[in-house]
């Protein structure tokens, strides 16, 4: 509980105390209302006060107005202890209320506990602390175990493990060792680890995070504007009503006084504070984004929290997302040497290459490579290498390199990319290459259209035709576009959003690289594994703060327990607003049910928005 709940708190039971007194008093007329009037200043001063402030600035018709007008009124027709009630149970509601918002914030707010306070940097031969803002790029940074890393930068010295658990969700440390990049927000656990800074604070990733964090409240959602323009409408509507239902009836109505029609009117404004819609769904949504940012998923603002529940087309980009965008051996096929010798000779003609598919042969060949043995090594750019080994020329490439150097050999059709090997130009075998499918993949587009009833799941790639149709075939996609280029990709999503309902959303989920065009272009941009990935952060509006394709469909099915919650919440609140504002108008309800409705409504509604905020961790 903060300083401001306590004051309260210590309001309300001091009020309490004073409305008991006035009840012991209470066949003293003078001492009654004194009693009633301390305990009515005590929870109620602050509401009169507040009410005063919006009259002199023209913003009276709120809920402190209607609130005032209401008690006010009740200790004018000498209705002390209805007045004091009304008051008393208000601001229990709003403590309830305090209570509930503060629960929810410390769910987000526990992201800004990633906000480094110092930073340990090497200035000449001694290590200072230092405010993370003053680092530049290229500075050295000590971490010593149990230290948050402030900074983004790339692991000179030392080895350990990171807890990531603060940006990613991920409750396993990750190993890291030197070349390793590292992010700020995350805390090493374990060694000493002296890293090399990339960005300045201002352009980190814990900064971009936290400004997305403190920003999210401002992207409202449709149905909080609806809210905001409803009260707009509303209170004003209210206060003539009520006016009405005070003087008219006498009127028209022999043996009704303007004494009974003035307690009805009172009720009747008691009633109608807009107090639970106010309330509860702004809280909601806080729910909503504070869930999923237990998660490591960071919904920018309750308007995309919103838009992604509408989804019912989802776009993947193919590499790096629905596959791991790193290529590995799938097949080894010697025709005149062993297996063994023909990853051999692949190893060590791609050694000096950078290409990824070079990287994956030299990966999957594991043993040492002797730089002695090579020489002449010539690099044929989109085609392949030929260079020396031990006196043999070797040749490894795609069939335009076979081709330009004479060599006789039989064109595979793999899925993937085929490296053909020649030997003092004879062929001597294949290596096929291929990236993989993420393991997690196929379980996630099922789960999208069994659990969250997702009509269409699109794939696009830069790929060609085998490749895309095969992964397509494997997961099970709907559709599929193959050699697309950054452009191409833009111009589908544009085409499968003049193909979708009114009421319905495209979402399109890439890797944030080089996928930026498309997040934004989308309905709702969903960046897989974007930690690091400036035009993800700027692009996306929803972000998947690791590599776990399963969190997809978790933001959808949280955007939906969201939006549920938050109908809910309108809903029950109307319909009971409605039926006790008929019954208090025919003086049927007085002014303490009315009071216990209007708080019971609040209270109520302040649960079941609080149901938003509980997520089960997977």
């Amino acid at each position: 509980m903060n300083h401001k709940e306590k004051k309260l708190l210590v309001r309300i039971l001091l009020s309490i105390f004073f409305l008991i007194v006035s009840f012991i008093v209470s066949t003293n007329e003078i001492l009654l209302f004194v009693f009633c009037f301390i305990s009515y200043l005590l929870v109620g001063g602050e509401v009169l006060m507040k009410a005063i402030r919006n009259l002199f600035k023209g913003k009276f018709l709120d809920e402190n107005f209607l609130m005032s007008l209401a008690t006010v009124g009740a200790f004018v027709l000498k209705e002390y202890f209805e007045g004091v009630f009304v008051m008393l149970l208000y601001q229990i509601g709003e403590l309830f209320q305090s209570y509930a918002v503060e629960n929810s914030r410390k769910s987000i707010s526990s992201l800004m506990d990633i906000r480094p306070d110092y930073a340990n940097v090497y200035i000449g031969e001694k290590l200072k602390k230092v405010n993370p803002e003053t680092v530049k790029v290229g500075d050295l940074i000590v971490v010593k175990a149990g230290e948050k890393i402030p900074l983004d930068g790339v692991v000179e010295n030392g080895e350990g493990l990171i807890d990531t658990s603060a940006l990613t969700g991920e409750t396993v440390p990750k190993r890291v060792m030197k070349k390793s990049v590292v992010l700020s927000g995350c805390i090493n656990k374990t060694g000493l680890l002296t890293i090399a800074v990339t960005k300045e604070f201002g352009e980190s990733t814990v900064s971009k995070i936290l400004d997305l964090v403190e920003n999210a409240s401002s992207k409202k959602a449709k149905a909080e504007n609806f809210i905001t323009k409803f009260a707009k409408y509303y209170t004003p509507i209210v206060v003539i009503l009520a006016l009405c239902l005070a003087f008219l009836p006498p009127i028209f109505v022999r043996n009704l006084t303007v004494i009974e029609c003035v307690k009805r009117a009172m009720t009747f404004l008691v009633i109608s504070c807009p107090c639970a819609l106010v309330i509860s769904v702004p809280l909601s949504f806080f729910g909503g984004i504070g869930g999923a940012s237990k998660l490591g998923i960071l919904v920018k603002g309750s308007s995309y929290l919103e838009a992604l529940s509408k989804t019912k087309v989802m776009v993947f980009d193919k590499t790096g997302t629905l596959t791991k965008g790193k290529f590995s051996v799938t097949k080894v096929f010697p025709i005149t040497i062993s297996e063994e010798k023909l990853m051999e000779f692949a190893a060590y003609a791609e050694l000096y290459s950078n290409h990824p598919i070079a990287q994956s042969i030299k990966d999957s060949y594991k043993k040492k490579i002797n730089k002695d043995r090579i020489s002449d090594v010539k690099e044929f750019s989109g085609k392949g290498v030929v260079c020396k080994v031990s006196d043999k020329e070797i040749a490894v490439g795609n069939k335009a390199l076979m081709e330009d150097l004479a060599v006789s050999f039989s064109e595979e059709k793999n899925i993937g990319t085929t490296v053909y090997v020649a030997v003092d130009k004879k062929y001597v075998g294949y290596i096929s290459i291929s990236d993989q499918i993420k393991d997690e993949a196929e379980l996630t587009i099922q789960k999208l259209r069994t659990e969250n009833k997702i009509d269409k799941i699109v794939m696009l790639t830069g790929d060609n035709e085998e490749i895309a149709s095969s992964v397509a075939l494997q997961l099970g996609v709907d559709q599929y576009y193959s050699k697309l280029l950054p452009i191409d990709k833009v111009e589908k999503v544009e085409y499968l959003l003049l193909q979708k309902n009114q009421n319905t959303n495209v979402a399109f989920v890439g890797d944030g690289i080089n996928d930026a065009p498309v997040l934004t272009r989308a309905d709702i941009g969903i960046a897989m594994g974007a930690l690091g990935s400036d035009a993800a952060i700027e692009a996306a509006d929803v972000i998947i703060m690791d590599d776990d394709l399963l969190k997809i469909n978790e933001a959808v099915s949280i955007s939906k327990r969201t939006i549920k919650i938050v109908k809910q919440n309108i809903w029950f609140a109307i319909g009971i607003k409605v039926v006790f504002l008929i019954l208090g108008a025919f003086g049927i309800s007085h002014m303490l049910e009315a009071v216990f409705a209007d708080v019971g409504v609040s209270i109520l509604a302040i649960l079941n928005s609080m149901r938003a905020l509980y997520v089960k961790k997977r």
